[in-house]
């Protein structure tokens, strides 16, 4: 145990610090969460202090589950390699499948590849093509660093995860909570039905605005990702 922090009682053991963080209060709360004040403190200053001077950079989502024998895979190492080539570095959540291809990409194209790792229940280490590795207990702290440090996001076909970080940009974008950048979905084919829903369901019910769904656009090819990226 670190001086000064507390000890994990046997009930925690096995958890996240979000499930501990979320956990249903009690009065041990008064004693232990001032203590986890001071662990998203610290990691919030080793993010800031460690992609300062990143420069550039360009945030990509995907499945972890993407395959490299999938065509998908391909994709995601020539986007990497060509975000590289226009003096991008790219920022992924430093896992497998999708995100291990965008790195492999930008690290073999000579380019800064980042990975924001995240503490989860089961193991999952950083891919081995990432150049510049984070690891973060806490999600949402995770997040930020994605927003501060990206000109622009790019969702490859993906699940919850994917989901969860286009929705809190086109929500921080929407409620100018961050200025408007370009938010670009690959693959027509698996983000139309999407973009149809929200046109012909979430608009038409009028929860969200024509303007809302001007900050995202979807495209086919890996060249008009980059030219939407740096436009």
């Amino acid at each position: 145990m670190v001086h000064g922090e507390r000890r994990i009682s046997p009930a925690e053991a096995g958890l996240t610090e979000d499930e501990r963080l979320l956990a249903p209060g009690s009065r041990d709360w008064l004693h232990q969460d001032p203590w986890r004040v001071l662990r998203i403190q610290s990691e919030f200053v080793m993010g800031f202090d460690s992609l300062a001077e990143l420069g550039p950079a360009v945030g990509v989502f995907g499945s972890a589950r993407t395959k490299p024998t999938e065509s998908l895979y391909a994709d995601g190492v020539a986007l990497g390699r060509a975000l590289a080539s226009a003096g991008m570095a790219v920022i992924t959540g430093g896992g497998p499948g999708a995100m291990e291809a965008v790195n492999k990409g930008a690290a073999e194209a000579g380019g800064r590849s980042v990975g924001l790792g995240i503490e989860l229940p089961h193991e999952q280490s950083v891919n081995p093509y990432v150049t510049h590795d984070l690891l973060f207990r806490y999600f949402f702290v995770r997040k930020v660093m994605f927003l501060k440090y990206s000109v622009g996001f790019v969702a490859l076909p993906g699940g919850y995860g994917t989901f969860d970080e286009l929705f809190e940009a086109l929500t921080l974008v929407q409620t100018g909570k961050v200025r408007s950048f370009p938010i670009v979905l690959y693959g027509r084919e698996y983000w139309e039905p999407l973009l149809e829903w929200l046109t012909g369901t979430v608009l038409a019910a009028g929860n969200v605005s024509a303007a809302d769904l001007d900050n995202v656009c979807v495209v086919d090819t890996i060249d008009e990702v980059v030219a939407r990226v740096l436009a």
